[in-house]
């Protein structure tokens, strides 16, 4: 009788684990590459660079050809992934420390009283790591173990801050030398110098491990590749270097492809990848300047402009969505989203939407291929750090009358500040200024321009909806001592 008692009990349980299993929320990945442009990859035009497991993934999935990211540079463009919000709305759009990038050893990071990603869905019993790039501040209270990150591995900031650019640098970041690029396990450093050429399959280890390891529980991985980076001279394993047709970058990138379809395979052969999300898109626009060769780094071809300015080229992201089953296989969406979209929308996945104010949308029926489903955006905003330079609605991109600015993509010192209207829809290359004909358009973003100013603030005139960032009050210290 007892031991009938025993296999009965133990029947039960395994009905109930059968049943969480099939039950449970699906996992999310994604893959966020730093400084890759637009047309970088097959799947977006690239005729240099071969990335054959982002066909893959294309080909099983759907491209996004209006996935915006929300700035034209790093620590802007993370601050509004990790929390739904334009950059400008939780203080992370500048600091008079470091201006829009956050350097090393800065007092600045984002406010740990921000809402994170990785913590909606930490409170729902995801299994949250962090591979590769933070850029959110270096010090204790803003590392990822202290925003709902329960493992991290990688850098606390860009690749090309190394202590031979704090030395050019000291003056400006107040005499203060930077210290070697670390390389840390959640809080602790393991290594310094970082060797970049093996950050990119270190990474991947690390999180083909970590989905091994939670391959029973839902688990969300947040992987900010560190390549193709911010350096002149992009890094690549021994594997890829020298091995592209494209020079160091493409070498990054066809490792990047690489780490990428490790992933999928992964997926596949736990059986997982029928509940699993994995978004691949990069943080900005390629820099499109000299490399260390003289080759341009990276293109966004065949949009407009250049990364770390408000192009089309800067903010407009390559952006592949790819579940099986539930995302339609081959397809490409061309309604406007951002990544602003993937916290509230993966908190709606999960089974609880969010309870307090975003700036970002439940994108589910996007990505689902829902036949009628439609952007959620009536207006989309463009700054460079606190200055409003660009909005766009539907098919429309104004860019509003300045007086001055600072890399303006389209305006230059001598030009005239009359409005830019390009439709970005027909007009990809924003070739042609048609303000004149469509007087009415310019009305209606002008105002809606004018909305933005008043609740995220333009010019250091603060807007109603701003925080601030994180800082700390004691004097901050390097990671690595």
């Amino acid at each position: 009788m007892i031991r009938l008692i025993f296999f009965v009990t133990c029947f039960a349980g395994a009905v109930n684990a059968h049943a969480t299993v099939v039950e449970r929320p699906p996992n999310f990945i994604v893959i966020f590459c730093d400084n890759l442009g637009y047309g970088d990859i097959e799947p977006f035009g690239s005729a240099v660079n071969r990335t054959p497991n982002l066909n893959r993934m294309a080909a099983e999935g759907c491209r996004y050809t209006h996935f915006c990211v929300t700035a034209g540079v790093c620590t802007p463009s993370r601050a509004s992934i990790m929390t739904g919000c334009y950059s400008q709305r939780v203080g992370m759009h500048d600091n008079p420390r470091d201006g829009h990038v956050l350097r090393p050893v800065s007092p600045y990071g984002l406010h740990p009283n921000e809402v994170t990603i990785a913590e909606v869905l930490k409170a729902q019993g995801y299994a949250t790591g962090i591979f590769g790039k933070w850029h959110l501040g270096d010090q204790p209270d803003f590392l990822p173990i202290r925003q709902g990150f329960d493992d991290f591995f990688g850098i606390p900031y860009s690749d090309d801050m190394t202590r031979d650019v704090g030395l050019r640098l000291g003056e400006r970041l107040d005499g203060k030398l930077w210290p070697e690029l670390p390389l840390m396990r959640n809080n602790t450093v393991i290594e310094a110098p970082a060797d970049r050429d093996m950050l990119t399959k270190r990474c991947t280890e690390e999180v083909l491990d970590f989905i091994e390891h939670n391959k029973y529980k839902p688990f969300f991985v947040y992987f900010p590749q560190p390549m193709p980076g911010s350096t002149r001279a992009p890094f690549a394993s021994p594997a890829f270097k020298g091995k592209s047709k494209n020079g160091p970058w493409g070498d990054s990138i066809e490792e990047i492809d690489w780490s990428t379809g490790e992933l999928l395979n992964k997926l596949t052969e736990l059986k997982i990848d029928d509940r699993t999300l994995v978004i691949w898109l990069s943080d900005n626009g390629a820099p499109m300047s000299p490399s260390m060769e003289g080759d341009l780094r990276g293109s966004n071809r065949p949009l407009y402009g250049r990364g770390y300015t408000t192009s089309e080229g800067a903010f407009r992201s390559p952006t592949i969505m790819w579940w099986p089953g539930k995302v339609k296989s081959g397809t490409t969406c061309v309604e406007l989203a951002t990544t602003m979209d993937l916290l509230p929308t993966f908190a709606t996945l999960a089974g609880q939407p969010v309870q307090h104010k975003v700036d970002g949308h439940d994108i589910a029926p996007l990505i689902m291929g829902v036949q009628e489903a439609k952007t959620p955006y009536d207006a989309f905003f463009y700054y460079y750090r606190d200055q409003l330079q660009a909005v766009r609605s539907g098919p429309w991109k104004l860019f509003v009358p300045l007086k001055s600015f600072v890399r303006h993509p389209h305006f230059k010192v001598d030009k005239s500040d009359k409005p830019l209207l390009f439709n970005v829809e027909t007009d990809i290359a924003c070739a042609t200024n048609v303000a004149a004909q469509h007087p009415d358009v310019v009305q209606r973003l002008s105002e809606l321009a004018a909305s933005a100013r008043k609740d995220l603030g333009d010019q250091g005139i603060a807007g109603e909806g701003q925080r601030a960032a994180g800082k700390i009050s004691t004097a901050p210290q390097p990671v690595v001592q």
